[in-house]
């Protein structure tokens, strides 16, 4: 483990540094391990063959900028001296550039055809023997792919390295369109019972306030008619604005189809499929129809999830009608592990999205996380008057999840 941690570090010093240090340092390794290898191999005189050794290490400086060209001058001082290093890591190079893989193959063949053939060339039938040779072309085959097949496999892997970062990108923007998605389709929900409950509701306060003013003997009375009808008309045309926003945002037509209540939880629960206790409590009287709606979508949510990712974990759904909000809390614990069960379903998480949307268009909140014994609890709070302040809930919504 202490050798694994070292090299796991000392590799994230490597590549913290720029990579023209990193570049800069490997040549200069890779230069000095060339001029090494030529003069280990002249330790007394030195010929012309020495110094075409020589500079094939030397021109390794420029194999970055001129792979290929690198390569064929190293091939003097490899047919002829002992550039093997050095034409080796001319190899590579050629191969780790961006050019067809044959370009890399035929590079292979040159250096494989110069590792096999001595100096001069007809010692290859003067002074080598048919095992000589074979064994030679064995180590010339090796020495030759090697490098080749080295490049070609760090090119591969960094086209992958980008390819799996392209994928990771185009997989976030997917997930992002997901989830505006989801937000569209639950803003259309919201604008089809904005349609069907505070449009119908609205016109109805208009009409019988144009009837009003229209039949009241008190001038007062008249006039006050004449004012509610004129905000309840004004009212309409805001809501008309808004259901045309949310509607064009959510796509989908207005259905117009009764909406759950509370008097439906009892219900939900039941045909959850879900270990579910439900617990309300309180006057549920004169309930705004938005506020109710929301509550039903919250614990329908939440038990679809306790279904989805902890199957067979006992559920609390809570529900306490307050003199200024309404409350919903649903806890489920940890999932039992037995055999029946292979782990939790996949799920993007969206649809607390879309019920954090709703609770903020009715201006209250909602919090969502998972407890400390393992499981998981949802909690919302919705004023039951414009005048309700939902600030003093932020902290309670946070630490109720713990």
């Amino acid at each position: 483990m202490r050798a694994r941690h070292l090299r796991e570090r000392l590799e994230g010093l490597w590549f913290r540094l720029p990579a023209r240090v990193r570049q800069t340092t490997v040549t200069v390794v890779l230069v000095a391990a060339a001029l090494l290898d030529a003069g280990l191999n002249y330790p007394g005189s030195k010929d012309w063959t020495f110094w075409a050794s020589i500079a094939a290490s030397l021109v390794l400086v420029l194999r970055r900028r001129w792979p290929r060209t690198v390569l064929l001058l190293t091939v003097p001082g490899l047919y002829t001296g002992t550039a093997l290093v050095a034409s080796m890591a001319a190899l590579y190079t050629v191969a780790r550039s961006r050019r067809a893989d044959w370009q890399a193959w035929l590079a292979a063949a040159v250096v494989g055809v110069g590792l096999f053939l001595p100096w001069p060339v007809w010692e290859l039938w003067t002074k080598r023997s048919a095992s000589d040779n074979i064994q030679q072309f064995i180590y010339a085959v090796m020495l030759s792919i090697g490098p080749a097949a080295l490049g070609l496999l760090a090119l591969t892997r960094e086209a992958l390295s980008q390819r799996i970062v392209e994928l990771a990108t185009l997989r976030d923007q997917e997930r992002e369109l997901h989830a505006q998605t989801v937000i569209a389709r639950e803003r259309a929900r919201i604008a089809r019972e904005m349609h069907d409950v505070v449009s119908h509701q609205a016109g109805l306060i208009a009409v019988q306030a144009g009837a009003l003013q229209v039949t009241a003997s008190d001038p007062e009375v008249r006039e006050t008619a004449g004012t509610m009808r004129q905000l309840a008309v004004a009212t309409l045309e805001e809501l008309r604005s808004m259901i045309l926003v949310l509607r064009a945002a959510g796509a989908g037509p207005t259905e117009l189809a009764p909406q759950p209540r509370l008097s439906d939880l009892p219900r939900l629960v039941a045909e959850s499929e879900v270990k579910a206790e439900l617990t309300v409590s309180g006057e549920r009287m004169n309930l705004p129809e938005p506020v109710e709606r929301a509550a039903y979508r919250t614990v329908q949510e939440a038990l679809t999830n306790a279904r989805k990712h902890s199957p067979g974990a006992e559920t609390r759904v809570e529900v306490h009608v307050l003199e200024d909000s309404l409350r919903v809390a649903v806890t489920n614990g940890p999932s039992p592990q037995d055999s029946s069960w292979a782990g939790p379903l996949p799920g993007g998480g969206h649809g607390i999205v879309g019920l954090r949307e709703r609770a903020a268009l009715l201006g209250g909140t909602l919090a969502a996380g998972p407890t400390g014994d393992g499981g998981f609890k949802l909690r919302l709070v919705l004023p039951l008057s414009p005048s309700s302040s939902m600030r003093k809930d932020t902290g309670e919504l946070g630490s109720d999840l713990h």
